[in-house]
């Protein structure tokens, strides 16, 4: 017999004696009633009353116990997970610490149904509705934008949740070919004629969003002007033959099909590639953006499925020194400060980094390089021409 049929299989015996103990209790009261009545003039009647009272007491402690006895298992719950195509390994540990917390302070078990993806096209998923997230954990705050405007999370998310809403995050890293034989040292670098770079689509991967605002904020925060951004971002594109759906096929195109001179990366991915014995030169450029992970509760699943305690307890969680030392040792810069603090040896200051908000906020990047003709439509076609 599991756990589980043995802690349903005690609940009933206790059940059932506390059923018993409440019939027992209920004819000595009608016993005690009846004495009462005939005994309603006798000198006795205050002591009779007494007992009356006490076997009344008695008998709400045998109900209440019984009812702690039978909820005293809850049903078990299912939470569904979406997140983007490299969170897979921190997930992996973390959950089960989770379920275990929370099984041991509500004695209820939970489940996850987990997806991972390019961030755009999860977004899009759970949009549709072919993906019904109790939880999305993506690869940028924009995504998570795109889900409240279809109106299943809440306006202004970000202003209700911790740290607004970021629950992890990296920088973008240049990763070479042993030797770097193409001499590729910097953003500049990746316009030279010659150099194959492999990156992903932005239309449907969150890393490709951040490497494009990498290589237009290298010089538009750094004293050049928009017309020398545009055509810094065109030749770079022109160098890129291949746009891969995620992070994740980046990856295997440019480490397992031995694909291009330089692939642009997290830097979580990348070391955490080298420590898996696929080991590349690789540099963190030094004027970097902040590759921010946000996390939230979708509003109108968990209102559905009648989620929403745990999903919360799980978000909450993921902020939690435990959770938040999983995502450290994936290489993932922690966003809670006694880890912060922790891990600050293990990643190389930035000289300039800088932030969405430097480049005008998540409304105006979308309309101005991602939206239907915008500038990432016009690189993409002067890219081709």
């Amino acid at each position: 017999m599991s756990q589980s049929q043995q802690s349903t299989h005690l609940n009933k015996l206790l059940t059932e004696r506390m059923q018993a103990y409440v019939m027992k209790a209920w004819q000595t009261i009608q016993l005690s009633y009846q004495h009462t009545i005939r005994n309603w003039f006798n000198r006795h009647t205050v002591q009779s009353f007494v007992s009356l009272f006490l076997i009344g007491a008695f008998l709400s402690i045998a109900i209440s116990s019984c009812s702690g006895s039978s909820s005293a298992s809850k049903n078990d719950v299912k939470l569904k997970l979406v997140s983007f195509s490299v969170t897979k390994a921190a997930h992996d540990q973390i959950i089960p610490k989770f379920v275990e917390k929370w099984k041991q302070e509500h004695n209820q078990n939970v489940t996850f149904e987990q997806s991972y993806g390019g961030s755009g096209a999860q977004a899009a998923a759970v949009i549709a509705g072919s993906q019904e997230a109790d939880i999305v954990h993506l690869a940028l705050p924009l995504d998570v934008n795109k889900i409240s405007l279809a109106g299943l999370i809440k306006t202004r998310w970000e202003t209700k949740a911790p740290r607004s809403g970021i629950v992890s995050r990296s920088v973008a890293a240049i990763v070479t070919r042993e030797g770097n034989p193409k001499g590729i040292n910097t953003w500049a670098d990746l316009a030279k004629d010659g150099v194959k770079v492999i990156a992903a689509n932005p239309k449907t991967s969150g890393i490709a969003v951040w490497e494009f605002l990498a290589f237009w904020g290298s010089v538009s925060l750094t004293g050049g002007d928009e017309t020398t951004a545009l055509n810094y971002v065109t030749k770079v594109y022109k160098n890129t033959p291949i746009l891969t759906k995620d992070a994740r096929e980046a990856s295997d195109l440019f480490f397992q099909k031995n694909q291009g001179d330089v692939l642009i990366n997290y830097e979580n991915e990348v070391i955490l590639a080298g420590k898996n014995g696929t080991k590349l030169p690789y540099v963190v450029p030094q004027v970097n953006i902040s590759i921010d992970n946000p996390v939230a509760v979708v509003d109108k699943n968990v209102d559905k499925h009648g989620t929403r305690e745990v999903a919360q307890a799980f978000v909450d969680f993921l902020y939690s020194t435990e959770a938040q030392r999983e995502f450290a040792k994936l290489q993932y810069r922690p966003v809670n400060p006694t880890v912060t603090q922790e891990v600050a040896s293990q990643h190389p200051p930035i000289k300039t980094l800088f932030t969405s908000q430097d480049l005008g906020g998540w409304d105006i990047i979308q309309k101005k390089f991602f939206g239907d003709g915008a500038i990432f439509d016009k690189v993409q076609a002067a890219s081709k021409a």
